[in-house]
Parts: C-alpha cells; sequence; structure tokens
C-alpha cells in the first residue's frame, strides 16, 4: 500500500511538472527545461504508470500530444489528429521499436522512410478546390491556432494546387527557421534593443503567432512538408510515393529524406547525419523514422499519444562538465526571483558558456545541485544551456546547499513564495528590476507600442533617473535635453521617441490595462475587462465577485486583478497616467446587439471559416469561447461536432445549427 501511495504521489508530481512544460513550450515558446530532461520525465511517468495502469488517467501527459493553443487566435479542430512521437535514444532501443511493431503484424515485410527531425513548429494546411483555406499549429494536436493569413505570408507554401489534386486535403510540415536567418533576426533584434530568441524554434513559433501578419512576412520562414493528414480522393498507398506525390503537386519536400529497405539503413542514415547535421542550413535533433507502407501503419495504429508505426531517434544533446561557481538570482517584472547558474566557462557545442538556467529552488533541490559542484552542462543546438545535474562522485566534501534568499537580491524588499506556488516573489513593486522588466512590457507592440525604447534604451533610462517608473515616460520631454545626450541618441532619434509616446496616449483602454502588467492579464483578457467595466476606475473598485461575472475570467484571474488595484503603488501609477493624458475610458459606443452574450464554435461552418465567425460575433459586441462553461451562451454546431458538444448537452447549453447561428447574427446586424 504504501509503495502505491509513493507511485501515486511520484505520478501527480510528475503530470504537474509536465503539464508546466507543456505550457511554457507549446503556448509560451519559453521552455525552462532541455528536451532531454523533458524526455526523463515522460519516460519516469510512462514506466510508473505501465507498472500501475490502475493511475492512469484521461488528462495524463501521456494520453495527450501536447497543450492547449492560446485563445488569442481562432480555435481549429483537427480532423485527423496531429500525433507526437516515442523517443528512442539508441540502436537498442530503435531495434526493440521495430520488434514490438514486427509482432503486430506477423508475417509482413516493413521498409522504411528516413527523415530529419527539423526543431520547428507542426503546422497543418488545408486546401479545398485547390486553394489554402486554413492553416493551424498543431495546439494539443486535437485542436489547434488558425494561424492561415500567417501561414500565408510563408512564400515556401503553395496558395493553390494543381487541378487534378484532391477535392479536400491536408498536408503536415514542419515551419523552420534557417540557422542563417535566425542570426540575422537576433542581431536585428539586437540593434533594437529588443530581446533575443532563445533559438530557431523559438523564433520560428513566436514569428508564425504573431497577431500582426506583417510581422511573420518580414522573417525569412521557410517549411518542409512531412506528411499528408487526410485527403478525400484517391492518393499513393505508401509514404514514400505520397511525398513524391507531394512534391509533383507543388509542396517543398526535404531533400534529405530517404528511402531504407532496412533497419540497417535507418541506423546508416541515422550514425550519417550524426556526424554530418552541423552541415546543415537548420537545426535538427534527430531522425524520424516511418514504416512506408499505409496498410501497415493502419494495423499497427496508435498507442496513447504516439502512433506505433513511427518513431524519433533522437541526436544525443550536446553536454560538458563544469564546475558551478555560484548561483545568481534575476528577478523578473512580476517579481519573480529565477536562480542560474554562474559557471566556469566551458565550451559546449561550439559555443562559450557562462550561465545556465536552474528554472527554481525546488528543482535545484531535487536535482540535489550545489555551490561548488562539478555539473554536467547541456546545450542542443541554439537552446539556452541547461544544468543537467552534478557530478556526485567529484563532490569534496565543501560543496554548499543554495537556498532562495528571504529578501529581493536588488531592493532588499521581502520574498515570499505564494501558497501553491514554486516560484518566490519580491513583494516592493518598486523595485529597480521590476520596474525595467514592466518598462520593458509597457513600451512593447502588444502594449502601448511605444516605438524607439527597446532594453538598451529603457536601461539607459532608468540609469540616469529620467525615468522611475513607467508613467515618467510621459515626462521625457522635459528632460529633452538628457534623452538626446544619452549614447547613440542625437536630436532626430530623441524627437522620435517623443512623438511615439506622444502618440500613445490615446491607446484603447485594452491595452493601457494589458500595458500595467497585471499577472495572468492578456491581451484578450484586457479587451474583455475594458469592454465590460468601459473605465480604468470601475476596474479598480471591482469586487473579485464583480470581476468574475466577466466572461472566460476564473477565481484566479479575478483575485490577481482585484489584489493588483488594491495596492497604493499601483494607484497612484494610473494617476499619475491620467495626469499625463493617457486615455483610462473606452470609447464611447452603443450597447451591441450581442454584448452579453458568450460563443462557442466546433465542427466545420459552410458559410465561414471558425475565425471568420468568431470575429462577426466579436463585431457586434458578443464574447467567443474556446471550451463550453457554465458562463457559454450558445454553442453553435458545425459538420463533425468534436467533445464540446457532449458537455454543451451535459450543461444545457443553448445549441445552434449554422443557419440559426446565421439567422441570430443578421438580426443582431439588422439591429
Amino acid at each position: 500500500m504504501q509503495d502505491m501511495e509513493r507511485a501515486k504521489k511520484r505520478i501527480e508530481e510528475l503530470r504537474e511538472q509536465i503539464n508546466c512544460h507543456n505550457y511554457r513550450y507549446y503556448v509560451l515558446d519559453s521552455p525552462e527545461i532541455s528536451d532531454a530532461e523533458y524526455d526523463e520525465l515522460m519516460n519516469e511517468l510512462m514506466r510508473l504508470e505501465e507498472e500501475h495502469p490502475e493511475l492512469i488517467t484521461p488528462e495524463s501527459p501521456t494520453q495527450r500530444v501536447g497543450a492547449a493553443p492560446v485563445e488569442a487566435f481562432g480555435v481549429v479542430e483537427h480532423r485527423e489528429p496531429l500525433l507526437s512521437l516515442a523517443n528512442v535514444f539508441s540502436h537498442d532501443e530503435l531495434m526493440a521499436w521495430h520488434r514490438r511493431a514486427s509482432n503486430l503484424v506477423p508475417g509482413r515485410a516493413m521498409d522504411f522512410v528516413c527523415e530529419l527531425k527539423l526543431d520547428g513548429l507542426a503546422v497543418a494546411l488545408t486546401y479545398t478546390d485547390g486553394r489554402l483555406t486554413t492553416g493551424a499549429t498543431r495546439g494539443d494536436g486535437y485542436r489547434g491556432e488558425d494561424i492561415t493569413q500567417n501561414l500565408k505570408t510563408i512564400k515556401s507554401i503553395p496558395l493553390v494546387v494543381p487541378k487534378d489534386a484532391p477535392s479536400r486535403f491536408e498536408v503536415r510540415g514542419e515551419v523552420y527557421l534557417s540557422k542563417t536567418g535566425f542570426k540575422k533576426l537576433n542581431e536585428e533584434r539586437a540593434r533594437e534593443g529588443q530581446p533575443l530568441f532563445a533559438n530557431p524554434r523559438n523564433a520560428a513559433a513566436g514569428s508564425v503567432r504573431q497577431l500582426d501578419p506583417r510581422i511573420t512576412a518580414s522573417r525569412p520562414l521557410d517549411i518542409y512538408i512531412y506528411s499528408l493528414g487526410w485527403a478525400e480522393g484517391k492518393v499513393p498507398q505508401t509514404h514514400w510515393e505520397t511525398l513524391e506525390y507531394l512534391k509533383s503537386l507543388g509542396f517543398k519536400i526535404s531533400p534529405y529524406n530517404e528511402h531504407a529497405a532496412s533497419l540497417e539503413e535507418v541506423e546508416g542514415y541515422y550514425q550519417r547525419w550524426l556526424v554530418e547535421r552541423e552541415k546543415l542550413g537548420f537545426e535538427a535533433d534527430g531522425a524520424v523514422v516511418k514504416v512506408n507502407s499505409f496498410d501497415v501503419q493502419r494495423q499497427l495504429g496508435v498507442v496513447g499519444r504516439d502512433p506505433r508505426w513511427a518513431v524519433a531517434y533522437k541526436f544525443p544533446a550536446v553536454q560538458a562538465t563544469t564546475s558551478l561557481l555560484d548561483i545568481g538570482i534575476s528577478v523578473g517584472r512580476t517579481g519573480s526571483l529565477n536562480p542560474f547558474a554562474i559557471l566556469e566557462p566551458v565550451s559546449v557545442g561550439g559555443v562559450t558558456i557562462k550561465q545556465a538556467a536552474l528554472h527554481n529552488e525546488e528543482d535545484i533541490h531535487r536535482k540535489d545541485i550545489r555551490i561548488g559542484d562539478t555539473v554536467i552542462v547541456q546545450r542542443a543546438g541554439e537552446v539556452i544551456p541547461q544544468v543537467v545535474g552534478p557530478v556526485v562522485s567529484k563532490r569534496t566534501g565543501k560543496e554548499k546547499v543554495w537556498h532562495m534568499p528571504t529578501r529581493c537580491p536588488v531592493c532588499g524588499s521581502p520574498a515570499v513564495k505564494p501558497e501553491g506556488e514554486v516560484i518566490a516573489r519580491c513583494t516592493n513593486v518598486s523595485c529597480p528590476a521590476q520596474i525595467f522588466e514592466l518598462l520593458t512590457h509597457f513600451v512593447s507592440r502588444g502594449a502601448m507600442d511605444i516605438d524607439g525604447i527597446g532594453e538598451k534604451l529603457a536601461a539607459a533610462l532608468l540609469k540616469e533617473g529620467l525615468v522611475k517608473n513607467v508613467a515618467d515616460l510621459y515626462r521625457l520631454r522635459e528632460h529633452e535635453q538628457e534623452l538626446i545626450d544619452l549614447e547613440r541618441m542625437g536630436e532626430k532619434s530623441a524627437q522620435n521617441v517623443l512623438d511615439a509616446i506622444h502618440r500613445s496616449k490615446d491607446r484603447p483602454l485594452s491595452r493601457v490595462i494589458f500595458a500595467l502588467g497585471i499577472r495572468h492579464v492578456g491581451q484578450e483578457t484586457a479587451e474583455l475587462l475594458a469592454s465590460h467595466f468601459g473605465s480604468i476606475d470601475r476596474l479598480a473598485q471591482a469586487s473579485p465577485e464583480e470581476l468574475l461575472e466577466v466572461l472566460t475570467i476564473g477565481p484566479k484571474i479575478a483575485q490577481s486583478i482585484h489584489a493588483f488595484f488594491r495596492q497604493e503603488a499601483n494607484l497612484k501609477l494610473i494617476e499619475k497616467l491620467r495626469r499625463a493624458g493617457v486615455r483610462l475610458e473606452a470609447a464611447v459606443r452603443e450597447e451591441l446587439p450581442l454584448s452579453g452574450q458568450e460563443f462557442v464554435v466546433t465542427g466545420r461552418l459552410e458559410a465561414f471559416t471558425r475565425s471568420q465567425a468568431e470575429e462577426r460575433v466579436k463585431e457586434l459586441g458578443g464574447a467567443v469561447g474556446s471550451s463550453v462553461t457554465k458562463k457559454t451562451t450558445f454553442l453553435v454546431v458545425g459538420e463533425d461536432p468534436g467533445s464540446k458538444l457532449d458537455k454543451a448537452r451535459a450543461l444545457g447549453t443553448g445549441l445552434l445549427g449554422e443557419e440559426e447561428f446565421l439567422a441570430i447574427l443578421e438580426q443582431a446586424a439588422n439591429k
């Protein structure tokens, strides 16, 4: 019984950690651990669940593909799931995968297709009557983000295909950024004072998930199509023939794909690219091995989150050992105290590493990392270096156990760890480190969009005392000469910055709310708050119960907003913004006909795409949800609806067919 309880507790811990890392990897594009560390966590969870199958639950990460899509984009339900791949890390593990597959299809000969595993972003492209109609991210494998307009800017994606193509079909591919393109993009961002991307994958993901397609178009993105998702019509019966067929339709297929008649040829392909991968123009972290025959693929099927007919044969991560000299702390915008390793400089994969990520205090103690340890540092491709763990056998006894400081290392204020969280936070909202992070957030494109102020200028403004909080930006004209005298400024640049600050005063209320940096409040939530309350004053006075009345807002967000407006320093900041002339009220407009109603769409609509339908609802004052809750007014049901329909029936949510939905939109428009 004790063994069962220990297993249950560890399984719960692993699920929580993996879900957190999935969210950071797939949604935030900001991974905290290396792929190898993630694989260790997932493999441990899979092993424990195999030993205790009674503890497997539908929401376990082993039963999922990725993380939920971001609500800022429309949501696309994949007709066929975009599954992830199981990983193998050695020839023995590859052989074991092959044996398992062979035992399931006795007597069937198998040949394979080998492909390089690109480090990019998986997408699905749907074509109808020869035209690209929808482009979506993988999302959680079943639902992805609608990024059609952004994907249309990638020149290697055909917008139309030949007339002899199937009437409706979907292809899947990997959007990526070349090494050269990644380097050029980061050089441009450095010149503009913007934060650098950690690696090409993050850069590619961040580029295609921009709310402004013009930003996507400005970046040198490319794609390799790697499979046919589904098709209405006759198609080839093997994967290799299908890739050739897709190539004939105008899709970009990787020239590095190879047909392998045996497992020995698969191993040869892997070993060759293990040596040659540095010569590639893009990052690759392994080889993908697929059974060629679609008939055999169907027989093998899927287990949990992985197809049995394919596997990712991963390259080993680039590692080195060095001394951990100390553990430093960086302070984030919301006061988070983030530990990082200060290392004896070491070359890893051709790059000299002096610092590496350590994530949080619990992770440091779980790995038993101590100051003075010899540690393993890992860097795969361009990924931010990670400390994998200590080399315990090299300990001398002089190593020191590290603990999170009880005070902020920047301002000296008490640091506290909120209940249920793993991150300690500085309690001083006026902490200089927090102010810097808030300042760079405040001027960013999605917030007040003050062009010309990047990280370098923000740091200089704070250092020279020209700005002590974000409201001081609006008093910079009083210090124009001092601004001109800053390094690399001059009269013209200073005037451009001052003009941009002045223009920002008229940004919509939703932008101001987002710019304030309230925890858990993103752009879409800010828009809902601005629409519901109409002014910053009404929002500041709202109780948690009143905040919960806003569509899509739950207790965690409501409590965060309420706590923000209870702090005297934040109220003083808002008053300074008011005196500076920043708009703190929403534009006056008549009550729109769908105000107060929330619509969720499931299935395929004929009249327009889901994103078009959701945009029409917003134009008429309604809100759009990604999942059915008690706050949902109507579920719009198209063809091939998903599980949302069952949940709506269980909750008694109103159901609308497409014709009924169109009638409501027409009636609302006439009003």
